[in-house]
C-alpha cells in the first residue's frame, strides 16, 4: 500500500514549502509534479524527486488540448509505478497552481489507490489579496485549459475551503487581520504551521503531534498510530506529517461542498474581521434580488450559500462569489419538491441536512448566505437582503401568484 497525500494551493512558496518538509521528515519518500506551465509547446513536465533531488523527468502529451486532463491521465499510472516498485513510504502529490484538489483527490480514489491526505498550503498575507482578484487564469498564465474561464479568486477558495487541512506558512507580512480572515473562512479546518524542516528526532520528545487544542482537531484526522511510516513514536511526528497520514474521507469531502448540505462557516467577528450567517424562510422576489446583485457580490471577500426564488420554488439554487464576481447556479431540486418514492435515492448525508432545515410550510427550502470580509457592514447588509424578500402582501398572495413574478434570473441561469 502507498500513502498518498495531495498537497495543492495557488500560494507556490507556501505550498514548496509544505512539499519540502515532508520529503524532510519521511525518509525515502516522493514527490510527483506536473508542471502545466508547458502546455502551450503541447506537453506537461513531470518531475519526480527526493529530498536529495530530482529522480526522474518527462512529459505527457496535451489530452484534448487540455494540460490539467494530461495530468488526470498521467498521475494515477506513475503512482501505480511507485506503489509497485515498492520501497516508498510516502507519495506527495504536489499540484500545479490552479489545479484544484477535488478533481485530483478522486482521480487518485478512482484510480484505486490510497488516499491520506488533503493539504491546501496558505501565506495568510495572500488570502485577502487573492480572493479579492477578478482576474482569469488566462490572464496570469494559470489557465489548466483553452477553455478554462475561471478566476483567480474563484479557484484559490475552492482550494482553501475543500481541504480538511491548511499547511499554513510563517509570513512576516500576515498580521492578525490576515489570519482571523482565513480562520473564519475556513472554519474547521486543521491549521498547521510549516515549521522550519529539522532532522529526525529534533523535536521537543511529548509534543502533541497534532499541535492544536482537542476543540480544533478535525475527526476525519483520527488515524491509527502505526500509519507513520517512518516507523517513529507518534510524539516525535511533525504535526504536518501526521496530517499527512491520517486518512481522508472523499465522500464526507464533497458532501461538505455540496451547495445542498455545505459546512458553512458560522457568525463570528475578531480582529476587524466579520462573517454574517444570514437565514430566512421567506423566498426572494426574483427582480429585487437581480437588481441587487452587484451590491451583495461586492460588499464581502467572499460569500457562499444556497438560496430560492419565489417564481421557482423547486429549484435549489447556489450562491458562489468570490473577486467581485458571482455564480449563481441550478443545485438540484429541493427535497420538499420531491415524491416521497425519490428520497431513497437521495444520499443520507443530503437527508439529514434537510431533516435539520426542515419547516412545516416550506420543507427544507431556505435562505442561508453567509459573508465574510474585513469591516462587514453587517447592519447594512441585512437590510439589502431583507429588502429582497417578498413584502408581507406578496407573500400572502400565494404560490400560484409567486410564479408569475418577473423571471429575472432566467437569463442568468439559462433558463
Amino acid at each position: 500500500m502507498l500513502p498518498v497525500v495531495i498537497i495543492g494551493g495557488l500560494h507556490a512558496d507556501a505550498r514548496k514549502a509544505a512539499v519540502e518538509r515532508l520529503l524532510t521528515d519521511v525518509p525515502g519518500s516522493v514527490a510527483l509534479h506536473h508542471d502545466l506551465a508547458t502546455a502551450a509547446a503541447g506537453t506537461v513536465v513531470r518531475t519526480v524527486r527526493d529530498a536529495t533531488g530530482v529522480l526522474s523527468a518527462g512529459e505527457a502529451p496535451l489530452v484534448n488540448d487540455c494540460a490539467c486532463c494530461a495530468l488526470r491521465e498521467d498521475l494515477v499510472p506513475e503512482l501505480e509505478r511507485l506503489r509497485d516498485a515498492g520501497g516508498t513510504p510516502l507519495a506527495v502529490v504536489e499540484l500545479w497552481d490552479s489545479v484544484e484538489p477535488k478533481a485530483m483527490a478522486e482521480v487518485v480514489v478512482a484510480g484505486g489507490l490510497t488516499l491520506t491526505g488533503v493539504i491546501t498550503a496558505v501565506d495568510p498575507a495572500l488570502v485577502l489579496p487573492y480572493l479579492g482578484n477578478g482576474d482569469d487564469l488566462a490572464e496570469r498564465g494559470l489557465a489548466a485549459a483553452a477553455t478554462d474561464q475561471r478566476t483567480v479568486a474563484d479557484t484559490f477558495a475552492r482550494q482553501l475551503e475543500y481541504a480538511p487541512v491548511l499547511a499554513v506558512a510563517d509570513s512576516p507580512e500576515a498580521d492578525d487581520e490576515d489570519r482571523e480572515l482565513l480562520a473564519q473562512l475556513h472554519p474547521t479546518a486543521r491549521r498547521i504551521p510549516i515549521a522550519p524542516s529539522e532532522p529526525r528526532g529534533a523535536g521537543p520528545r511529548g509534543a502533541d503531534p497534532t499541535n492544536a487544542h482537542p476543540r480544533d482537531a478535525n475527526p476525519s484526522d483520527a488515524g491509527p498510530s502505526d500509519a507513520d511510516p517512518t516507523n517513529a513514536h507518534p510524539r516525535d511526528a511533525n504535526p504536518l506529517t501526521t496530517a499527512a497520514l491520517a486518512g481522508f474521507d472523499i465522500e464526507a469531502a464533497a458532501a461538505a461542498q455540496h451547495p445542498a448540505c455545505a459546512l458553512l462557516p458560522a457568525e463570528a467577528d475578531a480582529h476587524g474581521v466579520a462573517t454574517l450567517v444570514w437565514r430566512h424562510r421567506r423566498p426572494f422576489h426574483p427582480e429585487r434580488l437581480y437588481q441587487a446583485l452587484e451590491d451583495l457580490t461586492c460588499v464581502a471577500a467572499r460569500s457562499r450559500g444556497r438560496f430560492w426564488l419565489a417564481d421557482k420554488p423547486d429549484t435549489l439554487l447556489h450562491w458562489d462569489a468570490a473577486g467581485g464576481a458571482l455564480c449563481v447556479e441550478p443545485a438540484g431540486p429541493w427535497l420538499a419538491s420531491l415524491p416521497d418514492a425519490a428520497w431513497d435515492l437521495v444520499p443520507p448525508v443530503r437527508r439529514a441536512a434537510a431533516a435539520l432545515e426542515w419547516h412545516p410550510e416550506h420543507g427544507d427550502r431556505c435562505q442561508h448566505l453567509v459573508f465574510t470580509s474585513p469591516g462587514l457592514d453587517r447592519d447594512g447588509l441585512t437590510r439589502l437582503l431583507e429588502s429582497c424578500l417578498l413584502t408581507d402582501a406578496e407573500y400572502a398572495a400565494g404560490r400560484d401568484a409567486w410564479k408569475r413574478l418577473p423571471p429575472a434570473f432566467d437569463t442568468l441561469l439559462e433558463v
